[in-house]
């Protein structure tokens, strides 16, 4: 039976959440430089996505360019943000064939402008699909944007809102991903153990999956197994496995 037919259709988790890691060591081992690794990493995230569409999973979110990842070498930055801008202009028109909306999180005014530009354009372009959607998070970390949402709370509570009135569902609203459901599965390759501060407030009830593979080796069949995985896993929330039984 091949991976793909051992996924339970019915059991897929509705929001994906990828931390891609690895490109620069997979070039190394290979004796090229990071940036070639990067390409490839382009290629491999096309893979998923296609996989993730086929699947008709509702939400993919990948980590593309942390804001830690401003602290890099200038060549590797810019190199960086030109596969964006080629990216974006060599996918947009499979976005919009494919029925793929297209969203970022993070705080894109620092990004180069061309980058945003073209950004903003393929946003918008796909709006109005229905099928995957799919969120880069770009310049983003998740402390940056729990503090975002802290100052944006604060001037509502300066403007007049009852302090008392604010709970964990309505911070919610503040964040980048306040119309996004929470992650159910989120995936880290290149074999590091860490979430590397991405989405660290969505994530309470993410369950992790860490794979050795290297970002620009991960396609449809290391997905497959992340969501196997993820299926045999007994998703609690708190609760024992005989409440659990009960229902």
């Amino acid at each position: 039976m091949s991976l793909s037919e051992q996924i339970n259709t019915k059991l897929l988790p509705e929001h994906i959440a990828i931390i891609m890691d690895g490109n620069g060591r997979w070039a190394r081992q290979r004796g090229m430089d990071r940036i070639f690794g990067h390409h490839q990493g382009v290629k491999a995230l096309r893979e998923v996505i296609e996989a993730s569409a086929e699947l008709q999973i509702g939400y993919l979110t990948v980590y593309a360019f942390s804001t830690e990842n401003w602290g890099r070498p200038d060549e590797e930055v810019s190199a960086l943000m030109g596969i964006m801008v080629e990216s974006l202009n060599n996918e947009t028109g499979t976005l919009i064939k494919n029925n793929i909306k297209l969203s970022a999180i993070g705080d894109t005014e620092r990004l180069t402008a061309d980058v945003r530009d073209r950004l903003m354009e393929t946003i918008n372009l796909t709006a109005g699909a229905t099928g995957l959607n799919l969120i880069v998070a770009m310049s983003y970390s998740s402390r940056w944007e729990i503090t975002e949402a802290a100052k944006k709370l604060a001037a509502d509570i300066s403007a007049g809102l009852d302090p008392e009135s604010v709970s964990e569902f309505s911070f919610n609203k503040y964040l980048t991903t306040a119309v996004i459901p929470d992650p159910e599965l989120m995936i880290r390759t290149s074999g590091e153990l860490r979430i590397s501060n991405f989405l660290l407030w969505q994530i309470a009830y993410t369950e992790l999956y860490f794979t050795d593979t290297l970002w620009p080796d991960f396609g449809k069949e290391e997905l497959y197994k992340a969501i196997i995985d993820f299926q045999k896993r007994e998703r609690r929330f708190g609760k024992t496995s005989e409440q659990l039984l009960d229902k």
